[in-house]
């Protein structure tokens, strides 16, 4: 009997176990579909539904949501480490800006060093603060923090002349306003869990500042102070303006992978400038242009400079090296050449690098502007036409590059294999790494004058007489189409061929006039390089015309190439 019972009283708690481990096991699942659920409704969250269920007074001082009391939060914390931050940011800036500053030491001056270097008891504020997701990649973190600084740094220069003065020279009154760059790569399992910090001035919004001889005056030493003021902006541009950054290990490993590098060239052919504004008051300005993708002077390209013209035309040919694509700019700059004086600013423009399709030659007008940051100015200064290619590094095989002969498939394979196999192709293919400067495309240019159409009425009668006057400038080769009388959508069809020696470096010219028996009337012009042919071997289209009130000119290109280098001698 008690065995029985023994028994039954193990069946019944068996299967209560079993009922109470299966109502436990429903319970928990719908416990856990409903946190899962609760979790998903946190997630979608907003800051202003957090705020809802619960006031700011009830969180900690720490917890923050708008974007101002973020700031808030980092200047008060930054004001209390600040003296620390101080000495650390001072030695750094020593090591890191003097060797520069002698790099750019100008020729008036022997020797330039700092003597005393602090940045004072007022700390930056941070205005501003952000995560750019789509730079930082999976492993790494990109900061970029905007801040202004009206500061009372302690900063003497020690400079020497080359006279054997010595000028012990105060940076004061320093104001800055900017924008850096943080990057904590790689991101890493061992705490501080990222391998290193690089910081980089992002942009430079804002830079004043004032230089006084400690016991006189700079100005007595003529040339010296704006020598010194541009030594120290080179020296900010070259040692941490991005895309320079400066990369500080914080546990041990090969960092070299951060480092700045050329990612790409950019070849650039400033064509010519149109309807400059007059800088002069006595004739037409004098104009010639500076072309630079860092401001720095053995990175800034010159154009000569144009005589007495508003409308010049350079045909001048650059290159230069690209760190970041996606943040850098070409500026131009068209100045007034005034002999011995300083030159005065007709006009800027700038193309963000990052609107250039690699391997494609983009043919651009720029309108110039007085301010690049700040376009108040709405006074017509003119515009410049240029020629851009950016070429990535390690792509170049798969780019057509008419500024280079160097890539295994450019330009014109038209151009680098000829299909007629002379001694010249072959002495190209023989060479296994010819320089742009030693080699020529020549061929054959076929220009044919087909149409014009809405010319300008010029002749008393209400029509024109028309022809074209069709110049290789750098050839020296002119040919003319005939006459058509009393018409302003004249029809030509007519074809000159032109022998072109260095169609790189050459330019099409296109004059429109208006034929008289005792004279003739300019009426407009078109102007082109020769490189859309050479990609395209044969093309047709219509041109406005340049200096016209109305008219356009349709033209038919075809290009017959040949490559040869040049004489040694």
């Amino acid at each position: 009997m008690g065995f029985l019972f023994g028994l039954f009283i193990g069946i019944t708690v068996s299967i209560a176990l079993v009922v109470a481990f299966a109502r436990y096991s429903n319970v928990r699942s719908t416990r856990r579909a409903e946190l899962a659920r609760t979790i998903a409704a946190f997630a979608r969250m907003t800051v202003q539904d957090s705020r809802k269920l619960l006031p700011g007074e009830f969180y900690p001082s720490w917890v923050v949501f708008s974007q101002r009391q973020k700031l808030n939060w980092l200047n008060f914390e930054l004001e209390k480490i600040w003296p620390y931050v101080n000495d650390a940011a001072s030695e750094l800036i020593r090591s890191s800006v003097e060797p520069v500053l002698e790099q750019y030491t100008p020729a008036v001056i022997a020797s330039l060093k700092f003597s005393k270097l602090t940045l004072g008891t007022v700390a930056p504020q941070f205005t501003g603060v952000s995560i750019l997701e789509n730079e930082s990649g999976p492993n790494g973190i990109t900061m970029e923090l905007e801040m202004q600084w009206d500061g009372n740094p302690k900063i003497v220069l020690d400079i020497k002349t080359l006279l054997g003065v010595a000028l012990p020279i105060e940076v004061k009154n320093v104001g800055f306003t900017g924008v850096f760059r943080l990057i904590f790569k790689p991101l890493v399992d061992e705490f501080p869990c990222f391998g290193a910090l690089s910081y980089s001035l992002r942009e430079k919004k804002g830079l004043d500042f004032t230089l006084r001889v400690v016991g006189g005056e700079l100005t007595s030493i003529p040339g010296i102070s704006d020598a010194i003021e541009e030594t120290i902006l080179d020296a900010i541009e070259d040692s941490i303006t991005w895309p320079v950054r400066k990369i500080i290990p914080i546990l041990p490993g090969d960092y070299s992978d951060l480092e700045l590098k050329p990612v790409g060239t950019l070849d650039v052919k400033l064509v010519q400038a149109k309807d400059l504004s007059n800088k002069d008051l006595i004739g037409k300005s004098d104009p010639y242009a500076v072309v630079f993708v860092r401001p720095l002077p053995n990175k800034t390209k010159k154009t000569k400079t144009i005589s007495n013209s508003l409308n010049p035309i350079w045909n001048e040919h650059f290159e230069f090296v690209v760190e970041d694509v996606s943040t850098q700019h070409l500026t131009v700059r068209v100045f007034d050449d005034e002999g011995v004086g300083s030159s005065q600013l007709i006009g800027a423009a700038q193309v963000p690098l990052n609107e250039l399709e690699p391997g494609k030659v983009k043919d651009i007008w720029l309108k110039l502007v007085k301010d690049l940051v700040v376009q108040r100015d709405t006074k017509n200064r003119g515009q410049v036409q240029l020629e851009l290619l950016y070429c990535p590094l390690g792509k170049e095989s798969g780019f057509k590059n008419p500024f280079n002969p160097n890539y295994s498939l450019t330009i014109l394979e038209k151009v680098l294999k000829p299909e007629s196999e002379d001694s010249d192709a072959t002495d190209v293919k023989s060479s296994q790494s010819p320089k742009k400067k030693d080699v020529i495309v020549r061929g054959v240019l076929a220009v044919t004058v087909v149409a014009a159409e809405d010319l300008p009425a010029v002749d008393f009668m209400g029509k024109a007489d028309p022809f074209v006057v069709i110049t290789l400038k750098k050839a020296e080769a002119k040919s003319k189409t005939r006459v058509v009388p009393d018409s302003l959508n004249p029809v030509w069809n007519q074809t000159f061929d032109f022998v072109v020696e260095d169609a790189l470096h050459d330019l099409l010219i296109l004059e429109v006039w208006d034929h008289d028996k005792f004279g003739k009337d300019k009426i407009g012009r078109v102007i082109m390089t020769l490189t859309r042919v050479m990609l395209e071997g044969e093309f047709q289209e219509w041109y406005a015309l340049d200096g016209a009130k109305s008219g356009k000119l349709c033209i038919h290109l075809k290009w017959t190439p040949r490559l040869k280098l040049r004489d040694a001698s």
